[in-house]
């Protein structure tokens, strides 16, 4: 039976390929993977063919936007995202009762710009920083959350 040659340090050489990879952005075509979804749901919105699932994808984009921008990756004020909070409150608060899940056309602009924004953001971000909002994204929605949710932090 042959011998397997041994590689000194290859935990250690594992670990330094984990925390590089933590550094670095994630690969274009994962970032497409996570951005296709929420383009489709602006589009589905905005046509007023959206669903609670379509503005729960958006609320979630606008929250974890803002997290990346709080980290340092892209630009958003506070006004910016409490508006889109506000705009997405709505749009749940009308989807429930008549079932018209849509956005106003005075928001649409507004969150066109939060997709594009995190868009960027998934192209240039590290991924630490993708984990880090995505784990902040994950306490809120295991306490209670995934509708708007900025008054809520407030």
């Amino acid at each position: 039976m042959a011998k397997t040659i041994p590689f000194p340090g290859g935990n250690q050489a594992a670990r330094a390929r984990q925390a590089k990879a933590l550094l670095l952005p994630i690969p274009r075509s994962m970032a497409v993977e996570l951005i296709l979804p929420v383009h489709i749901a602006l589009d589905a919105m905005r046509r007023g063919a959206g669903s609670r699932s379509a503005a729960q994808t958006l609320t979630q984009t606008m929250l974890l936007t803002g997290f990346l921008c709080d980290l340092g990756y892209g630009e958003m004020t506070y006004e910016q995202l409490r508006i889109a909070d506000q705009a997405l409150s709505v749009a749940f608060e009308r989807g429930r009762t008549s079932d018209d899940w849509r956005l106003g056309d005075e928001h649409v602009e507004l969150l066109a710009h939060i997709v594009s924004t995190y868009d960027a953001q998934l192209q240039r971000a590290p991924l630490s920083a993708l984990t880090d909002a995505s784990a902040r994204l994950d306490r809120i929605i295991a306490n209670g959350g995934g509708e708007p949710a900025m008054r809520r932090q407030a």
